[in-house]
């Protein structure tokens, strides 16, 4: 059975009309005018029908130097490998995928890259118009096609799906908009939100996509640099000259290696030093415990009580004693 994808109503003409279109009728006004109907369709079936946008509309050749790119980014960098698989292929055997575009609301002679940007930027190398299909699109719907797009071919890492969700909710984009653009629930869609706050920005720049790293690892770290002192470790680490010359596949699991270990080991604490003696043929006896930090002194005797008040009324005296007995040691 097949699929069925966000947009796949878009654009599409009613049969009656399709008919009636006239032969001299321009490609490009075809789909404009098209795709403008189009709109008055709810959001809801935008997104019922996920993301079958290309069956049945009008393709154009567009200039790539006029494409701007969507407002929303969901990457983080760019793949030069992936890049010129792409390039030799689109060599090869030609664009097959269009790509989307909408009009720019500020200017009507550029249009914005729904999805598709790996492609503009082939065609730009190459020095090629691109196909692409052309849809006036409103911002909700644009957020919408471009994740479902991405989250179809499960291309955007863990990190990049939270940071792109946090953009669209710094953008005003509803929580309802967003899961469903990223196909997520409520409890996945707060911890993508919580661990893209949580991680400082420029731990998160210096990891870059960090493919294959999951949700679990993620919330880890997260855990671990909410802890004021870890988080300024990890900042820390991540300047370094050492780290930035890690390939970038293997920065996260040395990061969080390297938080996991504890601090330096702490001297080992000596036992406290220990003595006892008596005082006149045993009348009283007499132990201490010293060690560095606290002396304690027990007495034992049947006048223990009385004796320990006597020396505490005089220990104002005995260390002033103590006191100058030191200084004058000193000189």
């Amino acid at each position: 059975m097949a699929r069925k994808h966000l947009l796949a109503n878009i654009g599409v003409q009613p049969t009656k009309l399709a008919h009636s279109t006239k032969k001299e009728e321009s490609r490009v006004e075809y789909a404009r005018r098209g795709a403008s109907r189009s709109m008055m369709q709810s959001l809801d079936d935008l997104a019922e029908n996920s993301m079958r946008v290309l069956e049945g509309d009008v393709i154009v050749s567009l200039d790539p130097e006029k494409l701007d790119p969507s407002p929303y980014q969901d990457r983080i960098g760019e793949d030069p490998g992936k890049d010129q698989e792409l390039l030799e292929a689109i060599k090869e055997a030609g664009q097959h995928q269009p790509v989307l575009v909408r009009p720019n609301p500020n200017d009507n002679t550029r249009h914005i890259i729904v999805f598709g940007h790996r492609r503009v930027r082939v065609a730009k190398k190459l020095g090629q118009n691109v196909r692409a299909v052309i849809k006036p699109l409103e911002e909700i719907a644009h957020v919408i096609a471009q994740g479902q797009e991405n989250s179809a071919r499960d291309d955007l890492s863990f990190i990049e799906k939270s940071l792109y969700a946090r953009r669209l909710q710094e953008s005003g984009i509803d929580k309802g908009t967003i899961k469903s653009a990223l196909t997520i629930d409520d409890t996945l869609l707060s911890r993508m939100l919580s661990v893209a706050e949580t991680v400082p920005a420029p731990v998160l720049d210096a990891l870059g996509a960090a493919k294959g790293i999951g949700r679990d690892r993620w919330e880890d770290l997260k855990k671990i640099v909410q802890i004021p002192a870890k988080a300024a470790q990890a900042l820390e680490l991540v300047q370094s000259d050492a780290f930035l010359g890690l390939e970038e596949g293997d920065r996260f699991g040395v990061l969080i290696e390297k938080l996991k270990v504890s601090g330096a080991r702490r001297p080992k604490k000596h036992p406290p030093a220990e003595s006892a003696w008596s005082l006149s043929n045993d009348a009283v006896k007499v132990s201490t415990k010293d060690n560095g930090k606290a002396f304690t002194l027990a007495l034992k005797s049947k006048d223990a009580s009385q004796f320990g008040a006597y020396l505490s009324n005089r220990l104002e005296r005995l260390y002033q004693d103590f006191q100058e007995n030191r200084e004058e040691g000193s000189d």
